[in-house]
């Protein structure tokens, strides 16, 4: 560990602000994308979306990218329950279909599928997603007897990179970063990782014994605080 120059290597793009405070902690950060999202454009997606548009049901949302995928192909604002992840994906949704509209939310897809199944009001499930979704949630769903419809609208791409640099830390954002990552890379032991949930963590896992650091909720800043916590404790036990 080079306690006093700690270099870490982010596999997506973070926010300007996010990214200054992790410099202003004295941690120099590399952001290479190893994954991109493409929306898929089919007619079929574009008329499944709107013909849903004018029903009452329940929508299920994991990521951003599904909620943002959604908001895109809508001409109308749908009047939808909705569940929903924390972070980032639960503001998105706030942001077009408004707060009144979210009828749980969770940390992880497991915890949102029992919310689901205790919130179910016999509308039709419908789980917005991407083609490299975990099945967790809708086998929890489809275990209770309920029926669950999946409307993939968009695609995630592998965009891995050989990285030939050496880390103290990795911070991974999703279960297909880490995949696409250890499609090119190996790493020490001593390299920490950071993962933004209890999914990509186990994705972690299954390359890798190395210690992982799982943020409470799913939001970039909640890994990245967890990325400062970390490195200020070692740096103190380094000084003592």
């Amino acid at each position: 560990m080079r306690a006093n120059n700690i270099e870490i290597l982010c596999t997506r793009q973070l926010q300007q602000h996010i990214v200054a405070t992790v410099i202003e902690n004295g941690i120099t950060i590399d952001c290479v994308p190893f994954i991109k999202s493409e929306l898929i454009v089919a007619n079929e997606i574009v008329e499944t979306v709107n013909v849903l548009a004018v029903k009452k049901i329940t929508a299920i949302f994991t990521s951003t990218n599904a909620v943002e995928a959604v908001i895109q192909r809508l001409s109308t604002k749908p009047d939808w329950n909705i569940f929903c992840i924390g972070g980032v994906t639960k503001e998105t949704v706030i942001g077009f279909f408004g707060e009144k509209a979210i009828k749980g939310t969770a940390r992880n897809a497991e915890v949102l599928a029992e919310k689901i199944i205790d919130g179910n009001n016999n509308d039709e499930l419908v789980f917005f997603c991407g083609d490299q979704r975990l099945d967790d949630l809708p086998q929890i769903v489809r275990k209770h007897s309920l029926q669950i419809n999946e409307v993939i609208v968009y695609n995630t791409i592998y965009t891995p990179h050989v990285i030939n640099k050496n880390y103290d830390g990795i911070l991974f954002f999703s279960p297909s970063a880490v995949h696409s990552f250890f499609i090119e890379n190996t790493i020490t032991t001593d390299v920490i990782l950071f993962a933004i949930g209890k999914t990509t963590a186990d994705a972690i896992g299954t390359y890798v014994s190395n210690e992982i650091l799982t943020s409470d909720w799913p939001r970039q800043e909640q890994l990245v605080e967890k990325l400062i916590g970390y490195f200020k404790t070692v740096k103190q036990e380094d000084r003592s």
